[in-house]
């Protein structure tokens, strides 16, 4: 089944003075087995719509269906526990998500807390801890005394070590070097090719969006303002500048080599051939 959101609406603080309307009648079927990048300014209601994904925020109104799984406004939603075993949440503040007092205790926490048994979580921690470049040198140091980036590193572990249907992460390589940053990425291809697992990625990057994603959302003051193909996103630049996000450095070049005169083909994609195209024409 696909992933759904049917005239959601989400407000905060209702019936405060403090009132606000984050999301309002959002519609958006996302497809299964893809990559799915989710941009927009700050504000736009990014990250309130991926935790509904997993009921950690529930519709003011209207109906997310979520694999087999539907979750209404005013209706009381049953199953939730097994819901966020299939749908694991990276939170943009890593720290939100660690409390143990050990990093391997940590990251099979969650295995655990879904019946598996004691070895195989820790196996299964281990796996986590090793795809994200953490060797055993870490197991046993707390989690708390950690770099940013290490602290995303463990947070991250933790949630592909229940090995979700949906991966749902909110800036994952916020802290990151661009050496991790390209490691982690480079991560969630593979998990998404060898595993055809959902990923849902909220970022500012738009160089990660181009080069890693299939499709694109672009929230804009609670609402989808775009919904459509990487490829079709970028293909002109002026979608970008419309709503107010710089395209990626590609796109942006090859623009300008437009502008003087060479003649760009749609289909490079990336700098080395790019390269070869300008030398080309001027050779």
């Amino acid at each position: 089944m696909p992933i759904a959101f049917e005239q959601v609406s989400h407000v905060y603080a209702k019936d405060t003075p403090y009132q606000y309307v984050a999301l309002d009648g959002v519609d958006l079927e996302l497809q299964v087995g893809k990559m799915t990048a989710i941009i927009g300014q700050t504000g736009s209601g990014k990250s309130t719509l991926v935790q509904h994904l997993n009921a950690l925020l529930l519709p003011s109104s209207g109906k997310v269906v979520v694999l087999d799984q539907k979750i209404e406004a005013n209706v009381k939603a049953k199953g939730l526990k097994a819901l966020r075993g299939r749908v694991g949440l990276v939170f943009q503040f890593p720290e939100y998500q660690l409390f143990e007092e050990t990093i391997l205790k940590d990251v099979s926490f969650g295995p655990k807390n879904f019946g598996v048994s004691e070895e195989e979580a820790i196996a299964k921690a281990k796996r986590a801890l090793e795809l994200v470049g953490l060797d055993a040198s870490y197991y046993e140091r707390s989690p708390l005394e950690l770099s940013g980036g290490q602290k995303r590193r463990v947070a991250i572990a933790g949630i592909l070590a229940m090995e979700p249907e949906v991966l749902v992460l909110d800036e994952p390589t916020a802290g990151l070097d661009p050496l991790g940053t390209i490691e982690m990425m480079k991560l969630f291809a593979a998990i998404n090719e060898a595993y055809k697992t959902t990923i849902l990625l909220v970022t500012h990057d738009m160089e990660q969006v181009y080069q890693y994603c299939d499709d694109v959302v672009v929230m804009e003051d609670g609402h989808v303002r775009i919904h459509t193909s990487v490829e079709s996103f970028f293909k002109d630049s002026k979608l970008c500048e419309e709503v107010n996000i710089l395209p990626p450095a590609l796109i942006r070049m090859k623009d300008a080599l437009r502008e003087k005169g060479f003649t760009v083909s749609d289909t490079v994609d990336s700098m080395d051939a790019l390269a070869k195209e300008i030398a080309r024409q001027v050779l």
